[in-house]
């Protein structure tokens, strides 16, 4: 057996190796490249079992390699992608894994791409696929929100989902901070304005709280397995809740 790797971040490729000698009891052999340039290289030279690969590496997305070279060997996708991408999976008879991933999600994996491949229900990666996949993908970033419209007494101004912070409950709305400080009312409740935003970037980190990784400036251990979060233009620390910092850490890893 020998496998391909094609993931642009280090900690994520070496938690995937160790997980695949775990799966299979022993070191597995395999090659690793971070960009579409390396992993044609090593796809022209050599034959592989199957494919874990990531979605966006360093030069690009790995369907425009798939889309350039023919591939008769089964993929495993590892991406932080979500809803639409993956429906498109699915229906693709594809296995994959979604970020921050675990090895309990990893062995789901493999399990989904051994019975699909044993059974015949695997579907080899072809260019019509792959259009498919790309078309997912660009809906899905198309629907996460971009900016909210917030009602002053002056007027309506707009809000870009690039310039908040974080996010907090308050009653029946919420109240947005941006990078500089100000606060902004959105007629929204904490729980819809979550789904519309895009889950590499903002995290859920208690009941009341959404923070932005962009915005994040530190962080430091707090008692009962809870994490104080430092964020640009709030004074006072956000703070995770003891359910939510074992996964806050492995969006941090993403």
């Amino acid at each position: 057996m020998n496998i391909l790797i094609l993931e642009d971040e280090i900690p994520a490729y070496q938690k995937l190796v160790s997980f695949v000698n775990d799966y299979f009891e022993e070191e597995v052999p395999h090659h690793w490249a971070r960009t579409n340039t390396e992993g044609k290289a090593l796809l022209q030279k050599n034959t592989y079992s199957f494919i874990l690969s990531d979605i966006q590496l360093l030069d690009g997305m790995s369907f425009d390699l798939y889309n350039e070279i023919s591939i008769d060997v089964p993929i495993i996708f590892c991406s932080a992608h979500d809803e639409y991408l993956f429906q498109a999976f699915n229906t693709n008879g594809i296995a994959y894994i979604l970020k921050p991933y675990t090895q309990t999600d990893f062995k789901k994996a493999m399990e989904k791409y051994q019975s699909l491949f044993n059974k015949g229900n695997y579907n080899i990666l072809n260019k019509t696929t792959i259009t498919e996949l790309k078309s997912a993908l660009k809906e899905e970033h198309t629907n996460y929100k971009k900016r909210f419209v917030i009602k002053k007494a002056k007027g309506i101004q707009l809000l870009n989902v690039s310039e908040i912070s974080k996010i907090e409950a308050s009653g029946d709305f919420c109240i947005a901070t941006d990078l500089k400080g100000k606060r902004h009312t959105i007629s929204q409740n904490l729980g819809s304005i979550h789904q519309q935003l895009h889950p590499n970037k903002f995290f859920k980190i208690n009941r009341s709280e959404i923070i932005c990784i962009d915005a994040i400036q530190n962080i430091e251990s707090h008692f009962k397995n809870r994490l104080l979060i430092t964020v640009t233009g709030i004074k006072d620390k956000a703070m995770t809740s003891s359910s939510t910092t074992s996964d806050f850490r492995k969006w941090l890893e993403q």
